[in-house]
């Protein structure tokens, strides 16, 4: 029995980057052999245990076969015969296709192990498929293009190119689920430059299929570039969002969301980027309109978020120095004294008081405007 680390911890080393998470493999082991050993049973699909003491995952090696379409179709076979070389041969690229091994406590006390050349093509900047098999995992399509994202001085090798374009083709993509494929998009609009991301599933020929095809429109393209500039601006997730979709109208952010699974914030983001973007091209030249987007910001309750908008805005060369000067105007209506002052009146009604601070907070902003 042997245990070793593999994947993206290795490759994350030889690069001098922060290795985050470790992944063990352990070969020449049965399930029977590691709850001996104190190993706690996990997994489900296959044989996953957790460490007695520190509670990391090990896996036992194994080998898979494809069996039904999408990502979920496969049937593993792990036993103590299945050997390292093999459990690395199922690996999607060669710069995740390599190992070390481990003592037991954990600690890396072996060389390199790299059957299938990932060194050579980490210094090469190439991304490239381990085997045929590459083509039976539609993910793998997904993380291709999201690893475009985070190393983005990587290309795509020309066969591998080409096996991504027969997996577009294939239909396997229709088998996968939404929350897989936003959770791969995600970490690549989180990465150093999303849009290479886009720019792989578009040489593909399947952007269309998971972002709307307006977004490649010649006027659009720029957006692109913005959303890689929110990195250096450090950007959340829901930022990105706003910064991507800040051209496209509102049904079509709502389907795209509803396709995938978008969470609520992310698709609320985008949905008001667009909005404060439409409504400062359109120009916001009359109080009404200024109060209009502020309350559908919701400025009032969640002025972080209005901020947030602002930063994106901004970004995107949008002028903004009225919305943010209005804000400021229209939050010294002291809301209180006014819902007072007309339940004094005998007529407290919600609708009566809304009236009136939207009146008093249109005549702040107003005084702005003349």
């Amino acid at each position: 029995m042997k245990t070793y680390v593999v994947g993206g911890a290795i490759r994350d080393e030889l690069l001098g980057l922060p290795v985050k998470d470790l992944d063990y493999l352990v070969v020449g082991a049965t399930p029977e052999v590691m709850i001996a050993k104190g190993f706690r049973p996990v997994g489900q699909d296959f044989p996953v245990f957790l460490h007695p003491d520190t509670n990391a995952e090990y896996a036992l090696a194994r080998t898979e076969r494809k069996t039904a379409p999408g990502y979920k179709g496969f049937v593993f076979h792990a036993d103590q015969h299945v050997t390292l070389e093999e459990d690395l041969a199922r690996r999607d690229l060669t710069i995740n296709a390599m190992a070390r091994e481990v003592d037991p406590s954990g600690v890396v006390v072996g060389p390199v192990i790299d059957p299938f050349g990932g060194q050579k093509d980490l210094q090469d900047k190439l991304f490239r498929h381990v085997g045929g098999a590459f083509v039976e995992d539609p993910v793998r399509l997904l993380r291709i293009a999201r690893f475009a994202a985070r190393f983005p001085s990587f290309s795509v090798a020309p066969n591998t190119l080409a096996l991504l374009k027969e997996i577009g083709q294939s239909g396997e993509l229709d088998a996968l689920v939404k929350e897989r494929v936003w959770q791969e998009f995600s970490r690549g609009l989180l990465s150093e430059r999303p849009s290479r991301m886009l720019d792989v599933l578009d040489t593909i020929g399947v952007f269309k299929k998971f972002f709307p095809s307006e977004l490649l429109l010649k006027n659009n393209r720029k957006f692109f570039d913005f959303i890689d500039q929110s990195t250096s601006s450090n950007f959340n997730l829901q930022q990105r969002c706003a910064v991507l979709f800040s051209a496209i109208d509102s049904g079509t952010i709502n389907a795209w969301c509803s396709m995938w699974g978008i969470p609520s914030e992310c698709r609320d983001y985008a949905l008001l980027g667009h909005e404060i973007h439409q409504s400062i091209e359109l120009g916001l030249d009359n109080a009404e309109d200024i109060l209009q987007v502020l309350d559908r910001v919701d400025v009032w309750r969640k002025p972080e978020r209005f901020k947030e908008l602002i930063e994106v805005a901004e970004l995107i060369g949008d002028p903004v120095d009225l919305l943010v000067e209005s804000h400021f105007a229209a939050k010294k209506v002291n809301v209180s004294d006014i819902a007072s002052s007309v339940a004094q009146q005998g007529s407290g009604s919600g609708e009566l008081i809304k009236r009136a601070i939207d009146e008093a907070r249109q005549s702040a902003i107003k005084e702005l405007l003349v």
